[in-house]
């Protein structure tokens, strides 16, 4: 055990040293599994609002990047482990992330969570409710102490759902308006205010890497091209 986290901690280490030096290709985290915010699309490759983002980020920031798919459930650790440089996979920002990560300014305000079932009166404080596992989703739902079931992925969230398994899934508005209307799910009226904002993880130990993309980022927002951007995809509010 002692010998793995030295390894893990020497990875991390090399890896923000390299990026410092400027040397090195930055590699983007991503999910590839939660439209519109980042997917693969038919050619086999990673789409969405994130793709545009963070290929525009690099571009200001004078950063050659690459892509690299990572399920969810492991996509802290694996940056963590060097296997990439930054998140950036519709991830809230969070007190409890950042006592392992660091995050960048948000690139999107907080997008209210919202739940879709088969039925528009079902009752949640009594019913099951999915959620993607390692999410605020899930923490909210486990807060109230209501009945929750986890999944690896926002796509099993769904499908529980429709095959009875869960009463009502809560997730992200924006990726839940791909669903609502398809096979009798419905979106309910109720919505919820948590998460403070989306932005990109990064370790704590590439502090020169987040500067230079939380420089893009602002400089996305004052030229409105970000807010562009976010319409486009109709991932949150714009800012």
């Amino acid at each position: 055990m002692k010998k793995l986290v030295l390894t893990t901690a020497a990875m991390a280490l090399m890896a923000g040293t390299a990026l410092a030096d400027g040397h090195a290709v930055v590699r983007l985290g991503t999910e590839g599994a939660y439209a519109p915010w980042n997917f693969v699309n038919d050619a086999g490759e990673i789409d969405g609002f994130e793709r545009e983002l963070g290929d525009e980020l690099c571009t200001r920031a004078e950063l050659t990047c690459e892509w690299v798919k990572n399920d969810w459930d492991s996509i802290i650790p694996n940056l963590l482990s060097g296997n990439y440089d930054a998140i950036i996979a519709g991830m809230s920002i969070t007190a409890e992330r950042e006592e392992v990560i660091d995050f960048t300014q948000a690139y999107t305000p907080p997008d209210p969570s919202a739940y879709v079932a088969l039925d528009a009166s079902v009752d949640l404080e009594n019913g099951v409710i999915a959620a993607q596992t390692s999410t605020i989703q899930a923490s909210f739902i486990a807060d109230k102490g209501w009945t929750l079931i986890e999944f690896a992925s926002p796509e099993d969230t769904v499908a529980a759902v429709r095959n009875g398994e869960a009463d009502a899934v809560l997730a992200d508005k924006s990726f839940l308006d791909t669903v609502a209307g398809t096979d009798g799910l419905v979106m309910l009226e109720r919505m919820e205010a948590i998460g403070g904002g989306v932005g990109m993880g990064l370790r704590e130990s590439d502090a020169d890497l987040r500067a230079k993309f939380d420089a893009a980022i602002s400089d996305m927002k004052a030229d409105g091209t970000l807010n562009t951007m976010i319409a486009k995809w109709e991932v949150a509010s714009q800012w």
